[in-house]
């Protein structure tokens, strides 16, 4: 039998970049937009209460499905969402996750906060935070090469 575990952490990534709040808000909202920097939705319901699910992962790997449902979204602001991550049949995470827009000079700050609990070691804090630092370096990527 596998141990079971619960670890809880939080943690936070701010990124600048250098396009309003409009721009990055709408990286965020449109499927097609999302998709030049997150992986491919299957389904993609932007809307408070309205979900987006995807599923895929390595080659020859385990597939992952992202779940999220959005609990609130303010128009070039925020976006709070709640999400459950798994591999295969396993749950391994739950969190929720806040994204924040500010105005700053020359663009966009955007602050990302993540609150979660990562269960029974099949995967850990570090790890989602390194792999969302890459998604926000992509998002910077996908802005700047419109």
């Amino acid at each position: 039998m596998t141990e079971r575990s619960a670890k809880h952490s939080t943690f936070v990534i701010e990124r600048n970049y250098k396009h309003s709040p409009a721009r990055v808000f709408a990286a965020w909202a449109g499927q097609a937009a999302k998709a030049g920097w997150f992986p491919k939705a299957d389904e993609f319901d932007f809307r408070v209460g309205g979900r987006e699910i995807n599923r895929g992962g390595p080659p020859g790997g385990p597939v992952y499905t992202f779940d999220a449902c959005y609990q609130e979204i303010v128009p070039d602001k925020r976006i709070v969402y709640s999400y459950t991550l798994d591999m295969e049949d396993k749950r391994i995470s739950v969190s929720v996750t806040t994204v924040e827009l500010e105005s700053v000079d020359g663009g966009t700050r955007l602050i990302y906060t993540e609150q979660g609990v990562f269960l029974d070691g099949l995967d850990t804090p570090e790890q989602r935070e390194h792999g969302t630092r890459l998604f926000l370096d992509q998002l910077g990527e996908a802005l700047d090469g419109e």
